[in-house]
């Protein structure tokens, strides 16, 4: 039995640029599943970040609604979706934007201090997340700037999780990565999804897209395709690449 995590209805999102209007989302009705590690597809200027930034109460959309279980957010005010971020959205951006006066380690508190655990609490749980990810001990004390693309998005991650969101949000999470470190924060990702954890991740790029259980596929601010690919399975990424290559195709990308 699957759950609904987030809902929209008949969402749509309007810019107005020099009294001009741009319909950049339009009418969108999409269900988001628990667990789930799904994907946003599309060319540019298809609306993708922007229904990102809809869905997990960064930006409210023109009219329709969005629900997060029973609550329906595109209705609160901006303290109250602040909240609700804090307490349910982990967020992970092409630019990491770790603060770099500030160790590995105490970026990560820094996030986890605007909620209610135990400093204690948090700094074992801190501690255990950044192992997982494969950061040791001696670049937890680093800066920023002294760890390599890979390894800060990494502690990126790390810090979108110390909350227990109940989902993650990715905006082109290694697009400004060279194909190593690429692939380790892809495996973390694969990683936290295979624990349970729900993602939803913007991406153009097919072998990114590869590790997604659900594509979807906007154009023009449309929703036009709906891949299901299954649980990802690293020792079928022939058969994948191929079934998602054909999805593309088919959708005009």
């Amino acid at each position: 039995m699957t759950n609904a995590l987030l809902k929209t209805e008949k969402l749509c999102k309007t810019f107005s640029n020099g009294g001009v209007q741009q319909h950049v989302l339009k009418n969108l009705d999409i269900t988001l599943i628990e667990g789930d590690f799904t994907i946003i597809m599309g060319s540019s200027g298809s609306g993708k970040s922007t229904l990102l930034y809809a869905l997990s109460g960064m930006d409210k959309p023109t009219l329709g609604t969005i629900h997060f279980g029973a609550k329906n957010i595109s209705e609160l005010n901006n303290d109250k979706l602040a909240k609700f971020r804090r307490n349910n959205c982990g967020f992970v951006f092409q630019q990491v934007h770790l603060l770099d006066n500030m160790s590995i380690l105490d970026n990560v508190l820094a996030s986890g201090m605007l909620s209610s655990q135990s400093k204690r609490t948090l700094v074992d749980k801190a501690k255990k997340l950044l192992k997982q990810v494969g950061l040791n001990e001696e670049s937890w004390r680093k800066f920023p700037s002294q760890l390599s693309g890979g390894e800060a998005q990494r502690a990126g991650i790390v810090r979108a999780l110390i909350n227990d969101p109940k989902i993650v949000f990715a905006d082109e999470p290694t697009g400004a990565l060279n194909s190593a470190s690429s692939d380790s924060v892809l495996d973390v990702l694969t990683k936290v999804n295979n624990n349970g954890q729900s993602i939803v991740m913007v991406t153009h790029d097919m072998k990114t897209a590869m590790r997604g259980n659900r594509i979807l596929y906007l154009h023009d601010g449309v929703m036009r395709g709906d891949l299901n690919l299954g649980a990802y399975d690293p020792s079928r990424n022939a058969q994948r690449l191929e079934r998602l290559k054909g999805f593309l195709t088919e959708m005009g990308w």
